[in-house]
């Protein structure tokens, strides 16, 4: 017989045996060891192809996506660990190696990035309370963020742009606001079912998004159909969060079933829709425009922390795009 370990099975398998240990702890149980053992088998986790890329990538990338779900809480790697019933010395490991990070650095610096994010939409609320959200007392917060963004929260709140700002990824432009209602116009409130991908995470400058999607498109072009959506979901705002830590996943649209192992539902709800129809290189200023003018004055809170960019149409020879920049709100 061929043992064919998927990770979700091998993390299923071993929390039940592990609940048997809890709930029966003074019955010896012979074949746990022998069980364990099993699991622990390097031939059984080498008969998986995926265990050491496909599946260890899903690892990180499930992890991730629960820390940028869970930053207003109490984080860290025991509880990571826990939560995908896996040694935290070798979860720490994986993290590591596939992120050029380790989990507490990952965690801290989402936590401040998000809270700045969250001062530059919530103007009125108070600094010790947005840090307070990210579980930082008023002097903490203010000496962790210091640390990562060399400015005070105050400081930080006190500059942002309010009409214009340098675009990261060419210093030499300059990004230039619209007034609220110019945005509005374009913006519809719309809601989303659920939506199915295939997907490929990559952390680095969005400036590199174009090279990546050539890759995505070389793996999965087979998966393409006439009425495939191509989505990108983005975690971080690149005027804040260093370019080389930028977090985004290429995305195509799919159907539920899909027996691929990069498959995932990104939830439906109210989102913010921008129709956007122009060049590439101006969508960074239009969604500047829009989180730092329109929304922080439109009534709505952002819901989750990432945003979506839909595809429509793409005309590679005038580098221009037609798509549908989307914000999750509440």
């Amino acid at each position: 017989m061929t043992i064919d370990w998927s990770l979700g099975t091998f993390y299923a398998a071993r929390q039940y045996v592990y609940g048997l240990v809890q709930v029966f702890p003074s019955t010896p149980f012979p074949c746990v060891d022998s069980v364990r053992q099993k699991f622990y088998n390097k031939r059984i986790l080498k008969a998986s192809k995926n265990w050491r890329t496909m599946d260890r990538k899903n690892l990180v990338n499930q992890s991730i996506d629960y820390i940028m779900g869970h930053l207003d809480e109490d984080l860290s790697l025991d509880r990571l660990a826990a939560h995908f019933y896996i040694s935290k010395f070798h979860f720490s490991r994986i993290f590591k190696e596939e992120t050029g990070e380790s989990v507490y650095a990952f965690i801290k610096r989402c936590k401040v990035d998000q809270s700045a994010v969250d001062l530059k939409l919530n103007p009125t609320k108070a600094i010790t309370d947005i840090g307070l959200d990210y579980g930082y007392s008023a002097s903490n917060y203010s000496t962790v963020f210091k640390e990562r963004h060399h400015t005070s929260p105050t400081g930080y709140k006190q500059s942002i742009p309010a009409h214009s700002m340098p675009v990261p990824f060419t210093p030499e432009r300059t990004a230039r606001f619209k007034i609220a209602e110019e945005y509005a116009a374009r913006i519809e409130i719309q809601e989303f079912p659920d939506i199915f991908v295939i997907y490929e995470r990559f952390i680095g400058s969005y400036v590199d998004i174009e090279t990546h999607w050539y890759q995505f498109f070389d793996q999965y072009k087979t998966f393409l159909k006439e009425d495939t959506v191509l989505i990108e979901r983005f975690f971080n705002d690149p005027a804040i969060t260093n370019a080389s830590q930028c977090i985004c996943d290429l995305c195509m649209t799919t159907e539920p079933d899909c027996s691929l192992d990069h498959v995932m539902r990104i939830r439906g709800g109210k989102w913010i829709v921008y129709h956007y129809d122009g060049e590439i290189k101006d969508i960074f200023e239009t969604l500047q425009g829009i989180f730092n003018i329109w929304l922080p004055q439109s009534g709505y809170h952002m819901a989750r922390r990432y945003g979506l960019n839909l595809y429509r149409r793409i005309d590679r020879g005038n580098h221009s795009v037609v798509m549908d920049l989307c914000i999750p709100i509440s």
